[in-house]
């Protein structure tokens, strides 16, 4: 997220439809010394971003760079579809799999000798499956990758969230129908709720 990235006013939730396709990948430092091994992969993590930001055709929609602790980053990424993100990994012309191919010819030779660890977990959220809350907060992780929109548009609770369908037509049960927005509570207080316990 940049720096001086403009807050969004109020609570706000993304403007997804349809799956979602996430994508957590990463590496572990489990030697700091060898930074010989190490350092290489990072700057190839940030060579694919810079790629696939270039390419926004690929598919990738957005990503959130975090870190578990000093030893552990990983990229939080949002892909358009599963089609585009495994296109993308196998594509001979992308720099994933010319890394990819160097990573594997290592642990083939016995070359890694455990200075660096990677992983990556993929999950497809079919529609219904997920539902997000900002709170003055500039457009951030599904919501930066699909923008932005007031929280009512989809519901003030997270059950109505997770209910949207982006077939029938609006915010609340599957067929469409809409609690009004501030119905049994007073104004903030559920999406409060929301943001804190998720329910």
């Amino acid at each position: 997220m940049p720096l001086f990235a403009k807050t969004q006013p109020g609570y706000t939730t993304a403007a997804a439809t349809g799956d979602t396709v996430v994508l957590l990948i990463g590496m572990r430092i489990n030697r700091f010394w060898a930074v010989h091994h190490w350092a290489p992969l990072m700057f190839a993590m940030f060579r694919m971003l810079h790629e696939l930001r270039r390419s926004p055709e690929r598919g990738l929609r957005g990503r959130v760079l975090l870190t578990a602790s000093p030893r552990t980053w990983y990229v939080v990424q949002y892909w358009e579809s599963k089609e585009k993100l495994y296109r993308y990994a196998s594509a001979p012309d992308g720099f994933h799999h010319t890394v990819w191919g160097i990573a594997n010819r290592m642990v083939k030779e016995g070359k890694t000798h455990r200075h660096v660890g990677l992983w990556h977990e993929t999950y497809i959220v079919p529609e219904g499956g997920y539902e997000s809350i900002y709170f003055d907060m500039p457009a951030f992780g599904l919501a930066g990758a699909t923008g932005v929109i007031p929280v009512e548009e989809r519901g003030r609770r997270a059950a109505q969230r997770l209910a949207y369908r982006s077939g029938a037509g609006g915010a609340g049960e599957p067929n469409g129908s809409k609690e009004p927005s501030g119905a049994g509570m007073r104004d903030g207080e559920a999406a409060v709720g929301d943001g804190a316990a998720g329910a």
